[in-house]
């Protein structure tokens, strides 16, 4: 086989980066190792950039979005169950829209088989090779027979854990990584969120956050320690402890029902520099990591393919490398700024395990701060809504 451009992962960033190409008539082939089914079937949250959102109507894939995605023009925050809202519309004369990542990946891989795209399901041991020469190819095996696909270039779009990454030399690459001492435990329920707007809160017994999917299926996130075991927390315990957490408004009105999905997730902050070495490009989760405070994890890859589609679009209208050479530069610029905004949230309003009540009152003055400052919610705002390309 033979395509301009493989590429390697078959989520959200990839399938958007083929569905770029293919508009610009630059033949391109994805790579997953997972079913469709799997791969749409992943519950991920859906915070979407306005950025985003023009990203995809580029793309096609904008329809339901706007019938179906949920835009918020305000967020609130919380502290000592006292709560207040961010106004993102007045601030930046910009919204947030909620839908869910996945509906977003089921949209694009509808769009792309309509349009005759070539998705590779179920491609194992996926490897990219002589990414370091002018003759780059990638060999994957397809119902146990090893396959090759000889192309240009090559986009890992394959996640923090992907073999993309793992190609650059360490002599090469320099990854930058902070852990955090605490996961978030979320369920999911067949419930009408709390509130029509996402509201995050700080408490001395740690993080809570309300989302919603849609009218009638709520998130809800409760920062617990790492080694705490689901098995522990019964819908009856999450409840309760969300209560305590929220502001006192919302602890009164909300409405509980069983849980559908129950899972702990770890948080960290992750970048790897650079984000490209010869003919290999990674982008997304493949080059960094952010945790899901800032609502930044899906937006920053959209910007990272907002970078590398327009630098594929030059190279082949040209036949110059020099904004393939600028992609790096170009997507770190604007990862950092998002790891530093996403740092800040997660600081903010999370409790630390050696926090102390010196701590706790610098957080509680910090947030009551920005209740009171319009200078100082409009930098949280600008960021939320996110950094222009």
């Amino acid at each position: 086989m033979r395509t301009n451009v493989v590429i390697i992962g078959g989520g959200p960033s990839g399938l958007l980066l083929s569905r770029l190409l293919s508009i610009d008539g630059i033949d391109n082939i994805v790579l997953e190792k997972q079913s469709e089914e799997h791969v749409t079937g992943r519950i991920r949250a859906g915070v979407l950039e306005n950025g985003t959102i023009q990203m995809l109507k580029k793309a096609g894939v904008s329809d339901r979005l706007e019938k179906e995605g949920f835009d918020h023009d305000c967020i609130q925050l919380s502290f000592k169950n006292h709560g207040f809202r961010i106004n993102l519309k007045e601030l930046t004369n910009k919204h947030v829209t909620v839908y869910g990542q996945t509906e977003v990946t089921k949209d694009l891989y509808n769009i792309i088989k309509k349009e005759n795209g070539n998705i590779i399901n179920n491609a194992e041991d996926v490897l990219p090779q002589a990414v370091d020469t002018d003759a780059p190819f990638v060999t994957f095996k397809k119902d146990g027979v090893e396959k090759k696909i000889k192309c240009d270039l090559v986009a890992g779009c394959d996640g923090f854990h992907g073999i993309s990454r793992t190609v650059i030399p360490k002599s090469i690459i320099k990854s930058f990584e902070r852990k955090y001492p605490f996961g978030w435990l979320g369920i999911l329920s067949e419930t009408p969120p709390v509130s029509e707007e996402l509201i995050y809160a700080n408490h001395g017994n740690g993080f809570a956050l309300a989302s919603m999917r849609n009218e009638n299926l709520s998130r809800y996130y409760i920062q617990t320690p790492l080694n705490e075991k689901i098995e522990a927390w019964t819908d009856q315990k999450f409840w309760d402890e969300l209560k305590k957490r929220l502001p006192t408004e919302a602890a009164e009105t909300i409405i509980t029902g069983r849980s559908i999905e129950k899972s702990i997730a770890p948080l960290r902050s992750f970048v790897c520099e650079p984000m490209s070495w010869e003919k290999l490009f990674l982008v997304g989760d493949a080059a960094h990591i952010v945790p899901p405070t800032g609502a930044k994890g899906l937006n920053l890859a959209v910007s990272d393919v907002y970078y590398l589609h327009n630098a594929l679009k030059k190279y082949y209208q040209s036949h110059t490398n020099e904004s393939l050479k600028k992609y790096s530069y170009n997507a770190l610029s604007r990862v950092w700024k998002a790891i530093r905004f996403s740092w800040w949230m997660t600081t903010t309003f999370h409790k630390f395990p050696e926090q102390s009540s010196f701590d706790q009152r610098i957080q509680d003055s910090e947030i009551e701060y920005l209740e009171n400052s319009v200078a100082s919610q409009k930098v949280l705002a600008e960021n939320y809504v996110g950094l222009p390309y």
